[in-house]
């Protein structure tokens, strides 16, 4: 290098501000100083050189030898570099970046450093606050709980896994981290690689997004918002995929809600043609216009949007700018509502009835104005009409009050009493005069009240029951009994009917209540005749009341026990089925003869209706004494009886109450002997049972859910589950779903239906309940994409019911439903009970192009002469024979018979209760078509329903 170079080099070096550069001597020694030197460490030259550079260096940094270990490496490896603190002429520090180069001659003999330090301190102090950002950054995304934020690395596996990401999916991180995102996909899904697509999407464009349905550890779907960004580094290079999930679920119902009421206001908007109604913007101009605005106005959408609305006024209103007025109005007050002349495009005018509401939006902002205009010319004129009239009308009010008045003194004397109530409530609703002298209780305090709230629990049941009798079945029921009244006991004879509402969702019973004491007692035959069973000449329901009141009386008077007996016959139905009403009734005498012969004189036996009995053991000592009874009765009928050369053999099951302070008045002695009956019944026949508290608890709480099902009725606690029904053949298509009702109680949770339907059948309310099955899942299925059909079990007791096929008329008309989507499923006992008659509204159901089904076949009767007498569309397998055909050799027969008696009628057999993979091969391979069980998919509500199957076929 030449001087001048030399010369060249040292101004380059002096003129450097940035950068502290000088020289040491071998010794540390300053040598030289430059104008950065100068600038970052505050000494001149004139200061510094000549000093030992370690003045730069802190106090323990001198101490520990700090500064000459940098010299000394820098002599042995020929350069030093370093990072720390040091410190300026005036005592502050800076983070220094320091370079010390070993400079030597050309024989390498040492000559000194080259030390080049410069001020980090602001990168220094930006990568601590980097640092820290980073690690904030970390903390509030492993603590967010809403959102799932996690890594994937290249190939889709997880590589961390936050608090939100445990709670939406519910893994842990030691079960998910290392493992592939697409278990968080459904089967079918997987099958169809669209987790492989969503990573090639983020990949390819930076980012993936999307909704759609993902899976929990449990098993249970949830409406996901998916975010998959592409994650590279500074060169570009992928490292991984950020992927962001939100639980969605209760938004996305939201949005579908919302949506829809949206698109209906639209439609209802667009439709209505006797409201003009529109948009006006901030200026007045129109924005949008229906269908009733072109009517009323005369003007197309195409004519007047764009117009300002002042066109609709006359030309003196709008000289007096009163469009522009009644805008403002509605700006400061928020509407404007007047009636005037308004004009058509033709000219013509009409009286309008204007309203205009300003529009605001979330922030407040007013975003223009609704404006509602509807012709009430015809109205005007009318109530020019109304007072002309009203003089006219004023003379007539004198006669109509005469009216109303004769029409409530119609209603009062009425000689009978009665009393209307709500079906479901039981809430009494209307009642007449004769009801205060019968209940001895005031119209005010009877009405909006229950039975049991203003009646004693003796009336209170008797009402009750005959209502639910009203329920059961149609026509006027009527009932003659003697009660306690607030004149005394009293023979009421009281007809009760059902009284249908609107629809078959409301209805009301009619009570009709009259005292024929005296007549009874005026005419001994005829008191006879009311006290007396026709058939066995054995005391009624009325005469064994009496004795066992008086039974009861001497109870409490001499400190002793009553019994009261009910008994019931066993198989009696199967004789009068299938050899007739004659031969019944000569049983049921013989029969009473035996029972009769059993007894002591002070011994009464009654019959109470039908096959069944009741016995007052006046006088007993023990329940054992009753128990002997008991067992003598069922011995006396144990033998076979001859009836017209027919030897019939009938069992006879009995239930026993002894009377103590809890039972001791005749109608809760008869309940709890009716109570210990069923419970004979339930555990075998032919034997006799005491009643138990445990007894009158489930009898209780068999109330209880009816009360509260009356309750769930009007509150929409009641909602209908639906089960996939697959086509085996077309792999495995869902054609459609069986409608199963679940009830939602407030308090005890779910109830399933094999625990309230029962209740509903006994008193009645299964009308009501058929009816909101068949109206509800007619209008969820209407809104299903596709064609799958949805089926829905009746009760037999529905066909009990002449307006059923009228019901289901209904709800598909106002749902809209195709009625080929429609299956009823019906059970064998509907065809036991009636034939003739369920065939006929059977094929009523037919005609309205309904599918009609065999449910649980195999499992009654089963007789080929019910496929003979109906064409029906589809048999149903019971599920016990479903679980049992891999065990038992007869469950197996039974299928392969139905299967092959189905393959030769050409009637589609479906196959319930398919849980496992190897009964759906086999009843496959046996020729069953169609499936349904939880191999397929559990029963959910509509919106969550099991739309397509993920198994293979």
């Amino acid at each position: 290098m030449d001087k001048n170079a030399d010369v060249m080099y040292r101004l380059l070096v002096q003129s450097v501000i940035d950068y502290a550069i000088y020289m040491l001597k071998p010794d540390g020694t300053v040598a030289n100083w430059n104008a950065g030197a100068q600038r970052a460490k505050g000494y001149t030259a004139e200061e510094i050189v000549g000093q030992h550079f370690s003045r730069f260096y802190s106090e323990n940094d001198r101490l520990s030898g700090l500064p000459q270990r940098g010299l000394d490496t820098a002599a042995r490896t020929g350069s030093f570099e370093t990072e720390g603190w040091r410190y300026r002429k005036d005592g502050s520090a800076f983070w220094a970046h320091v370079v010390i180069d070993a400079i030597r001659s050309e024989q390498g003999e040492l000559l000194g450093f080259a030390k080049i330090i410069r001020d980090c301190t602001k990168q220094q102090e930006q990568q601590r606050k980097q640092h820290e950002q980073e690690t904030r950054f970390r903390l509030l995304v492993e603590g967010v709980t809403d959102y799932a934020i996690y890594m994937l690395d290249h190939e889709g596996l997880v590589v961390n896994w936050n608090a939100g990401a445990q709670r939406a999916k519910g893994y842990v991180a030691e079960e998910i981290v290392g493992q592939h995102f697409s278990r968080f996909y459904s089967a079918q899904d997987r099958m169809a690689r669209i987790p492989e697509k969503n990573l090639q999407t983020a990949f390819s464009t930076g980012r993936f997004e999307d909704e759609g349905w993902r899976y929990r550890k449990d098993g249970s779907a949830f409406w996901a918002h998916v975010i998959i960004d592409a994650v590279r580094d500074e060169g570009g290079k992928l490292i991984g995929y950020a992927k962001i999930t939100r639980d969605c679920t209760e938004q996305q119902l939201l949005l579908r809600a919302q949506r829809e009421q949206e698109q209906r206001f639209r439609l209802l908007v667009e439709g209505v043609t006797d409201y003009a109604i529109y948009m006006l913007d901030i200026q007045g101009c129109v924005v949008n216009w229906n269908a009733g605005a072109q009517r009323a106005k005369g003007y197309t959408a195409d004519e007047i949007i764009g117009q300002h609305f002042s066109i609709f006024y006359g030309a003196q209103e709008r000289l007096q700018r009163l469009p522009e007025t009644n805008l403002s109005i509605a700006l400061t007050r928020g509407r404007f509502e007047d009636e005037g002349w308004r004009y058509r495009k033709d000219g013509s005018a009409f009286w309008a009835h204007v309203v205009i509401d300003a529009i605001h939006d979330d922030e407040g902002q007013l975003i223009g104005f609704a404006k509602i205009t509807r012709d009430v010319t015809e109205r005007r004129e009318q109530q020019q009409q109304l007072l002309r009239a009203k003089d006219l009308a004023e003379l007539q009010s004198t006669k109509m009050l005469a009216l109303s008045k004769f029409l409530d003194n119609i209603i009062a004397n009425i000689p009978s009493c009665v009393v209307v109530e709500d079906a479901i409530t039981r809430e009494i609703l209307l009642v007449n005069d004769r009801s205060e002298e019968l209940f001895g209780v005031a119209k005010a305090l009877l009405i909006n009240k229950r039975p049991h709230e203003c009646m004693s629990a003796e009336l209170s049941d008797y009402f009750n029951s005959l209502a639910d009798i009203a329920l059961r079945s149609e026509g006027m029921h009527e009932r003659e009994q003697l009660l306690l009244t607030a004149s005394g006991e009293r023979v009421l004879h009281t007809r009760a009917t059902a009284i249908k509402g609107e629809d078959a969702r409301q209805n009301y019973i009619m009570l009709i209540v009259e005292d024929v004491t005296d007549q009874r007692a005026a005419d001994a035959r005829i008191h006879h005749m009311a006290h007396h069973d026709n058939l066995t000449s054995l005391p009624n329901r009325i005469l064994f009341r009496q004795r066992l009141s008086e039974a009861l009386r001497n109870d409490m008077q001499n400190g002793q026990h009553t019994a009261t007996l009910c008994l019931d016959l066993d198989n009696f139905k199967n004789v009068n089925d299938a050899l007739g009403h004659q031969i019944g009734d000569e049983l049921l005498r013989t029969v009473a003869k035996r029972l009769r012969g059993t007894l002591r004189d002070r011994d009464t036996l009654a019959r109470i209706g039908g096959d069944e009995f009741a016995i007052v053991l006046p006088l007993v000592s023990s329940t054992e004494e009753a128990a002997i009874v008991a067992q003598r009765l069922i011995e006396s009928i144990r033998a076979p009886i001859n009836v017209e050369g027919h030897n019939l053999s009938v069992g006879l099951s009995v239930g026993i109450v002894l009377s103590t302070t809890l039972t001791n008045t005749p109608e809760q002695m008869l309940r709890c002997a009716d109570m210990a009956l069923y419970e004979a019944k339930r555990n075998g026949r032919n034997r006799y049972e005491h009643f138990t508290l445990a007894m009158d608890n489930v009898a209780r709480s068999r109330r209880m859910i009816e009360n509260d099902l009356r309750e769930a009725l009007g509150s929409r606690q009641l909602r209908l589950y639906y089960q996939p029904i697959t086509d085996g053949e077309a792999v495995q298509s869902i054609i459609g779903y069986e409608a199963l009702m679940r009830w939602h109680h407030p308090v005890k949770g779910l109830i399933m239906p094999s625990d309230f339907i029962p209740i509903a059948e006994e008193c009645g309310l299964i009308h009501m309940l058929g009816a909101y099955a068949l109206y509800e899942a007619c209008r969820e299925a209407s809104t299903w994409e596709g064609k799958q059909s949805v089926s829905v079990n009746l009760s037999p007791l529905q066909f009990k019911n002449s307006s059923l096929v009228t019901v289901v008329e209904a709800a598909l008309r106002d749902s809209g439903l195709e009625p080929s989507r429609l299956e009823v499923e019906i059970t064998e006992s509907v065809l036991l009970d009636d034939s003739l008659g369920n065939i006929r509204t059977l094929e009523s159901l037919k005609k309205l192009g309904v599918q009609i089904a065999l449910d649980d076949f195999g499992t009654g009767y089963s007789s080929l002469s019910y496929l003979r007498s109906f064409p029906f569309d589809k048999i149903k397998i019971d599920k016990s024979f479903i679980n049992d055909m891999g065990d038992s050799r007869e469950a197996l027969a039974i299928i392969r018979a139905i299967t092959g008696m189905s393959r030769s009628l050409d009637i589609q057999i479906t196959a319930e209760g398919v849980e496992s993979s190897e009964q759906f091969a086999r009843l496959r391979e046996e020729g069953c078509t169609l499936f349904q069980g939880y191999f397929f998919g559990r029963p959910q509500p509509s919106e969550l329903r099991l739309k397509a199957l993920d198994k293979p076929a």
